[in-house]
């Protein structure tokens, strides 16, 4: 399993298959081990301990520590040996003990981060879940299988989200939620269930969102949680308000794309 000569950066008790593709940058810590279908690109470091088996494709300067298994196959019994990947993108932080499953053949193949994530400890992304990029997931944060986590998204320690769900983009949840249904863009959640209790108005000011951006958003937020709409009332009105916030066109049309691919079974988190 190992290289007969050490490559520079590579720890000599580290187990690297001679057809894993590592940049000659790419730097390996004590007793991890590599597996043949893996690639790595420039900058990488991998801490001590670590596994990185399957196809698994780690993009430029991410700075993976020590104790994590990335690319096992899925925690799916159907899964029979089919060459689904990981792929991780740039920059991102991966702190210790996480674990980041292959996606299965029952939906894209593909568990996938994005770029700049920071992932803190003890964090599970099951199979064919889809992280954006920008997010910040705290110790013990739990996906199940096919969730998606849209860009700039904050979850609390000990968040647990059930398989299928979505969070859109700059959503935010408080420690220990509990998500059985989809979270809408710019709101904050809490509970277990999880229930929206606010929209993300801090995060949006430090991201440089103006203040009819941010009046806008309030806006969203009235017609979702406030004025007694339906979902569908709710999305007519959040529909009439660029002719008031022309600025924050970009944004309603996140949310109301959002919101027309919720699953009337799953629905939103109210």
């Amino acid at each position: 399993m190992t290289s007969e000569v050490a490559k520079p950066g590579i720890h000599p008790t580290a187990l690297v298959d001679p057809q894993a593709q590592l940049d000659s940058t790419v730097s390996v810590g004590p007793y991890s081990v590599i597996g043949p279908h893996v690639k790595v690109a420039a900058g990488t470091t991998i801490g001590a301990h670590c596994v990185i088996e399957g196809h698994t494709s780690i993009g430029h300067d991410n700075r993976i520590f020590q104790f994590n298994s990335l690319g096992a196959i899925p925690q799916d019994k159907k899964y029979a040996g089919e060459p689904c990947e990981l792929v991780i993108g740039d920059r991102n932080t991966i702190r210790e003990f996480c674990t980041f499953n292959i996606g299965s053949p029952g939906d894209t193949g593909v568990t996938r981060v994005g770029d700049d994530n920071w992932i803190m400890a003890y964090v599970h992304l099951a199979h064919d879940c889809a992280v954006g990029n920008h997010t910040i997931f705290a110790n013990n944060t739990q996906l199940a299988g096919h969730v998606q986590v849209g860009d700039w998204v904050i979850l609390g320690g000990f968040t647990v989200v059930h398989q299928f769900e979505r969070l859109g983009a700059h959503s935010m949840t408080a420690m220990c939620s509990l998500l059985f249904a989809d979270l809408p863009p710019f709101v904050m959640a809490q509970g277990q269930p999880a229930a929206a209790r606010s929209m993300n108005f801090e995060g949006l000011k430090r991201r440089g969102f103006s203040a009819a951006r941010i009046a806008a958003v309030k806006a969203m937020h009235k017609a979702l949680y406030r004025d007694s709409l339906t979902l569908d009332q709710a999305q007519s009105r959040i529909a009439e308000l660029p002719d008031l916030h022309p600025e924050a066109d970009a944004d309603v049309q996140t949310m109301l794309t959002f919101l027309a691919r919720s699953s009337p079974q799953r629905g939103i988190v109210r």
